[in-house]
């Protein structure tokens, strides 16, 4: 597995504040929200998703936590790379198997692909909990089926 780089890094912690910041309301309003929890991008890999996909590109796969869900995400690996319809939905295949993602784009022009998991992380008890349910997720989303 390849390591990030500072600017990979860097972008992904802002994909966070910038995802908590326009969906703040959201947010809010959510009667399942835990307040114990922030937006987080936990446990990013390079992923390659092949032409066999319909992509040339590679993006980092990793957790998107909040306080209401846990998401699988990609998000380019490259910034500047031209972002599909917003909604547009496109299934990827991981180790372990094919995953059903929505292309969602922020107000700063950052654009992932998202796979919402868990809608209830309510009975979490602290954010070191929500890494390690982002670190079980990553271990069995990169392992292939048996």
């Amino acid at each position: 597995m390849q390591s990030l780089s500072l600017d990979q890094y860097e972008r992904l912690r802002r994909l966070a504040t910038t995802w908590e910041q326009d969906r703040r309301e959201e947010l809010a309003a959510a009667s399942n929200a835990n307040s114990r929890l922030s937006v987080d991008t936990l446990c990013f890999q390079t992923f390659d998703a092949g032409p066999e996909q319909g992509h040339e590109q590679a993006y980092l796969a990793g957790a998107l936590i909040t306080p209401v869900s846990l998401s699988l995400v990609l998000v380019p690996a490259e910034p500047g790379n031209p972002a599909p319809q917003p909604g547009r939905r496109q299934a990827f295949g991981f180790p372990s198997g094919r995953y059903p993602f929505t292309a969602e784009c922020l107000s700063d022009g950052t654009w992932l692909w998202r796979c919402e998991l868990l809608d209830d992380l309510s009975d979490l008890d602290a954010a070191e909990e929500a890494s390690r349910l982002a670190q079980r997720l990553m271990e069995r989303v990169m392992t292939p089926e048996t």
